[in-house]
Order: C-alpha cells, then structure tokens, then sequence
C-alpha cells in the first residue's frame, strides 16, 4: 500500500504498453488475488470462478483498498490458522494447471506474487518520472 499510494491519480491508466497492465489494473490485480488464494488454500471449487470486482469501475486507489479489504483480512485470517501440519501436509491444486502443491510453500508463491508486482509497480513509477516511496526497512 506504501508503494501503490505514491501513484497519482492522474497516472492511474498509464501502462509501458498497450499490452500491459495500466497501474491501476495493477493494484487490483494484487489486491483481488486474495479473494481468489483464498478459494484456493480452502481446497474450495474454482471452476465458475467470478472476482467480485467484475464490472467494478476503476474509481480512485482509496477506493479499491477499501473495498479489498474485507477480503484480504479473510485471507490473513485463513492462513494465520494453519498448524504447522496443516501447512507441511496439506495438498493443494493449483487451478492455472491442476498441479498439486503442498500449502506452505503455496503460500510462499503468494508472497512472491505480490514481489513481483511490487517490483514491477517501481518500475513504472520509474519509468514514469515518479519517485518511489520509500518501503524498504
């Protein structure tokens, strides 16, 4: 969120090209994910998945956040109460390819999707002339 919020509203549909994501496409991208992981890591049916943010307008960045955030505490809530066990035993399948991942390092993928998001959405700001904020511990 530190990052997204150093992005000006009048940047929000800016893209490197027209096949990339805008940045605003970006953060709700990320932020709709754990609607999705969510599904996933409770072994829960993809097959007709819908995100609730379809036909949702691109309204302003607080906007997004807000709407996202009762379910990225649903997520947080999931995965804060996996047992050790659960998270070294439990099987999961992954719906892009039918594969079978153990929930731990599932999670770890999670994590590493918001990385690569993260380093793209610098990328942008950069290529954009916008100073990143400042995120790094």
């Amino acid at each position: 969120m530190k990052l997204w919020n150093g992005l000006p509203e009048s940047h929000y549909h800016w893209r490197p090209d027209e096949k990339a994501m805008t940045a605003i496409e970006m953060v709700r991208h990320v932020l709709q994910a754990d609607y999705g992981w969510n599904i996933i890591i409770n072994n829960g049916n993809m097959t007709n998945y819908q995100t609730p943010w379809k036909n949702r307008p691109f309204i302003s960045l607080a906007d997004e956040l807000e709407f996202a955030e009762p379910y990225r505490k649903a997520f947080l809530k999931t995965v804060g109460q996996f047992s050790d066990t659960q998270l070294s035993e439990t099987e999961i399948i992954h719906p892009g390819n039918g594969e079978k991942k153990i929930l731990g390092p599932y999670l770890l993928r999670i994590g590493y999707h918001e990385s690569v998001h993260a380093g793209q959405f610098i990328s942008y700001l950069r290529t954009m002339k916008i100073g990143c904020p400042e995120i790094w511990d």
